[in-house]
């Protein structure tokens, strides 16, 4: 069923219970979650960061890698999530915030499977937020501040030319293997080789630690390696190299 989002409201949702689950099984599916900066640091020691640029609108935006395959989340198995942090962007879920008017608002996908009677009431009897709603908005504060820096943060590392088109070369254990393209990472060099005021400039808006936590990240590869072991189809081995001129010319793909 398709997503729903309406802003959340206290008359007519006052009935309304979300149900939670550790496992967040509605991310079974997802092989990249939008990453916002200052979560960079936890998601780091966890799973591989990377940017993506949209084909649509050419922007880039920063994601967690899950899995390789669409549709495959590696960190999900057996009904248990296999990080020590996940993603704000599936913690958030089914509640979410728009624009609504002139200022943010609260939505909520009114068609989320997590909508059971046996779920977490969002309202008190007397209409105000209950304390599971009340922990909800502040997350969605957060994480709207949290992407607003990080829009901030896409934008100067792409001024700076700081992005290096990347693909990754998959062999699985069955012998068959594939290219992933579409990854881009910080080039290294790149970045050492700003002037001193660019790099002062990163420091003072707290974007240097934001891209040595995505560059560290990308040890985390390895990760995904070993949680394939019991996926369909196990990796072997991968790699990390420059993607072929033709590829980085190309809009990258999701």
């Amino acid at each position: 069923m398709a997503m729903n989002f309406v802003p959340l409201d206290k008359n007519t949702h006052k009935d309304l219970k979300v149900a939670v689950d550790p496992a967040f099984p509605y991310a079974k599916n997802t092989h990249l979650a939008a990453a916002s900066i200052r979560e960079f640091a936890q998601l780091a020691g966890a799973m591989p960061l990377v940017f993506i640029q949209d084909p649509k609108t050419n922007k880039h935006h920063v994601v967690a890698m899950l899995g390789i395959e669409p549709g495959q989340n590696l960190f999900l198995q057996d009904g248990k999530w296999n990080a020590p942090h996940i993603p704000m962007n599936i913690i958030r879920y089914p509640f979410d915030v728009r624009p609504d008017g002139d200022k943010l608002g609260v939505y909520i996908d009114e068609n989320s499977d997590l909508i059971k009677e046996e779920g977490q009431p969002l309202f008190k009897e007397d209409g105000n937020p209950s304390d599971f709603l009340n922990n909800r908005q502040q997350l969605l504060g957060d994480l709207a501040n949290s992407e607003m820096l990080t829009q901030q943060f896409v934008s100067k590392v792409v001024e700076l030319d700081l992005l290096n088109p990347m693909q990754l070369r998959v062999q699985y254990s069955n012998g068959q293997g594939r290219n992933v393209g579409g990854i881009l990472t910080i080039d290294e060099k790149k970045l050492v080789e700003l002037a001193d005021e660019q790099v002062v400039e990163l420091h003072r808006a707290g974007f240097m630690g934001a891209l040595y936590a995505m560059m560290l990240s990308l040890g985390q590869l390895n990760r995904l390696i070993e949680l394939s072991t019991n996926a369909e189809s196990p990796i072997k081995a991968m790699q990390m190299e420059p993607a072929p001129a033709e590829q980085a010319e190309a809009a990258p793909q999701q």
